[in-house]
């Protein structure tokens, strides 16, 4: 049985659309600690050690399950940023990111036994359009508070298509999960038919 250490929507809605069942089951994991002691690390790296850690601290509540655990960071011009912890914050994010390359680093472990089995990374690339204050109003109009628990301040799948002009990459790492890597090693693992 595969255990999901997420509570987020969009990766749940990935795996039950590709057939795969699942119980979700939130990790408990100082995530802004984590990253404080990693100091100085790359991006994919901290989104690694994110994904393995919650994977890991569910692992320990779940003997013997498979679990799954993931994890998704933004980065624009060197700088890193976490979900927006209010509306005017989401906004000086988005000020940030008009007119330039978005950097959204997702990862996933596989975790078994107190173990990490299987790890894997992704980053995809997306560019913001320039934005006008008028429109960052307008958006946060419309989308806050759901914006709140999405890293870069916006859903893919909804009226955050309007801040870019290109985007490169999977489609899946975008909404916070590299699937066809996962689906991937969930087959070799025995969870999904050959």
């Amino acid at each position: 049985m595969l255990v999901l250490a997420s509570q987020s929507a969009s990766r749940q809605a990935m795996l039950t659309a590709a057939g795969v069942a699942f119980t979700p089951c939130p990790a408990d994991v100082d995530e802004r600690a984590l990253e404080a002691s990693m100091a100085g690390a790359d991006p994919d790296g901290i989104a690694l050690a994110l994904a393995r850690a919650k994977a890991l601290a569910v692992s320990a509540q779940h003997v013997g399950a498979l679990v799954l655990g993931s994890d998704s960071l933004v980065e624009v011009a060197g700088r890193r940023f976490d979900k927006p912890r209010s509306r005017a914050e989401a906004a000086e994010h988005l000020r940030f990111f008009s007119g330039q390359a978005m950097r959204l680093h997702s990862a996933v472990a596989l975790a078994q036994g107190g173990a990490v089995t299987w790890q894997h990374g992704e980053c995809a690339v997306l560019q913001v359009r320039p934005l006008t204050e008028g429109f960052i109003e307008r958006y946060l109009a419309a989308e806050w508070p759901d914006v709140r628990a999405c890293v870069g301040v916006f859903r893919i799948e909804g009226l955050g298509v309007n801040l870019f002009e290109t985007i490169t990459g999977s489609h899946f790492t975008v909404l916070g999960m590299p699937l066809l890597a996962v689906l991937g090693a969930l087959r070799e693992a025995g969870e999904l038919p050959a």
